[in-house]
């Protein structure tokens, strides 16, 4: 399947959020121009979903985020509607300018009528709903079970990273299990942005580990999965004097890559999880152990590097094949080094097409 580039993804946004425009405009206002609710629509939605998506605000999504449930329901909701009532504003003066709109005063450009603003709250709570449990589940899980796509056991190929915190048991030892489950919940949530960066998903914490997986062909496309484990560490060095000073050490972590056939499947009754089947995900696992014993922070499958044109900003250290526990043949095994420093061009970003 095609990638979906973020203007075309964008695109899409927009034209579902004229389309319920158009649908609520037929159904309360046949006789006017259908443009009306399309523009008032996108004017109201689209700033919306840019906070959700923590493009616009992004300071004061991840303040309220941290919230419990019930309160950043509640701060969502009242930021939503500040927002969908500056976008209101916005459409009203553009259609009033357009001579779409003839209001009788400045109060009908300023401000929603009241059945637009009940309208326009019950949407609000229904989607912040939606998003609180799509959070919860994980944004690639949530949109597999609504779609049932795995039902039924699918075979498929995925990238999967293995990442670990480094002497978790003796940090707990020293500070408590208290201040180590804090140590590693903000170590989790550090994770979140670069796998959401490279189009990623966090599929399960283990104890001190993450577990990361993409479809084979998005994770080894631009090396998306080697980018994500460096840019984790890269941002947990850049902010090492900060992790210092709040938990008393700097998280020291191990992480390995494999990737390969396995089975997918939704299991569970009262309880539903989509989870993962076969060698590749023990594989991973055995080779993250193997980090220790070779004393390499990354370790990457010889098959799995194999498949992907790793950027010349990481070095590959070729390190043989070793025997991996409950896998009949020896594993190809590599270290991946460190960025490289390259020099510096011109000032630009570089961004990795999204899904």
């Amino acid at each position: 399947m095609r990638e979906i580039s973020p203007t075309e993804n964008w695109l899409l946004i927009t034209l579902g959020m004229a389309l319920s425009g158009v649908l609520y405009s037929l159904v309360v206002f046949p006789n006017e121009p259908l443009i009306i609710g399309a523009i008032f629509a996108v004017a109201m939605g689209v700033p919306m979903i840019s906070f959700e998506r923590r493009i616009f605000l992004r300071p004061l999504y991840r303040r309220i985020e941290k919230l419990p449930t019930v309160a950043f329901i509640a701060a969502a909701l009242i930021i939503y509607e500040i927002l969908m009532s500056a976008g209101y504003a916005v459409a009203a003066a553009l259609l009033s300018w357009l001579g779409f709109l003839k209001p009788r005063s400045a109060i009908d450009l300023l401000v929603m009528p009241f059945d637009v603003f009940l309208y326009a709250l019950a949407v609000c709570a229904l989607i912040v709903f939606i998003l609180r449990v799509r959070d919860l589940l994980g944004r690639d899980i949530f949109t597999s079970m609504l779609i049932s796509r795995y039902r039924a056991p699918v075979k498929e190929e995925r990238v999967f990273l293995f990442i670990d915190l480094a002497d978790s048991t003796s940090y707990a030892e020293r500070h408590g299990d208290l201040r180590a489950q804090q140590f590693l919940k903000a170590l989790f949530a550090a994770f979140a942005e670069p796998v959401r960066r490279y189009n990623g998903a966090i599929d399960d914490y283990v104890g001190d580990a993450a577990i990361v997986t993409w479809p084979l062909a998005r994770g080894v496309k631009h090396a998306r999965c080697i980018r994500c484990v460096f840019d984790i560490l890269d941002d947990i060095e850049t902010n090492a004097e900060a992790w210092q000073k709040k938990f008393g050490q700097v998280p020291r972590l191990r992480a390995a890559l494999h990737g390969g056939p396995i089975i997918t499947a939704e299991i569970g009754i009262d309880r539903h999880k989509i989870t993962y089947f076969g060698d590749t995900v023990n594989t991973t696992s055995r080779l993250e152990a193997l980090c220790k014993s070779l004393n390499q922070q990354v370790l990457i499958s010889t098959d799995l590097a194999q498949r992907m044109n790793v950027p010349d900003t990481f070095s590959l250290e070729d390190l043989g094949t070793h025997a991996v526990k409950g896998r009949g043949q020896a594993l190809g095994v590599m270290a991946l080094a460190g960025r490289k420093l390259a020099p510096v061009i011109a000032p630009f970003e570089l961004r990795i097409p999204a899904e």
